[in-house]
């Protein structure tokens, strides 16, 4: 089954937790938990996503590389210029999603277009 989500003039946030309640399948009568739905969902229009000034300035993106000193730190804005839109949704859902090994294939049928 494929979903497709609008993104035009909605928050980032209730786009995210929309797909990642489809991606793990809550939304199906056949819900379990160890198993992936064969669904894939579809965002459109991620560019013109409704995201304020100051939530492209204030938001940061946090990852560390394990070694010391290794915390990295970038705003929305910076890796909005940089990698697009498709990222602030990617980094969104993969935050919504369970922190199992079921997440980096729950990932896979996420399909993001500008």
């Amino acid at each position: 089954m494929e979903y497709t989500i609008d993104a035009q003039n909605k928050k980032l946030g209730r786009i995210a937790s929309e797909v990642a309640k489809l991606l793990m399948g809550k939304n199906r009568v056949d819900f379990v938990r160890n198993a992936i739905p064969s669904v894939k969902v579809k965002i459109t229009n991620a560019s013109k996503v409704d995201i304020t000034n100051k939530k492209l300035e204030d938001k940061n993106y946090k990852y560390y590389s394990g070694f010391p000193g290794g915390l990295k730190e970038h705003s929305m804005k910076k890796v909005t210029k940089d990698k697009g839109f498709k990222e602030a949704f990617r980094i969104a859902v993969r935050g919504m999603l369970p922190k199992n090994k079921l997440r980096d294939r729950m990932m896979k049928n996420l399909i993001i277009t500008e």
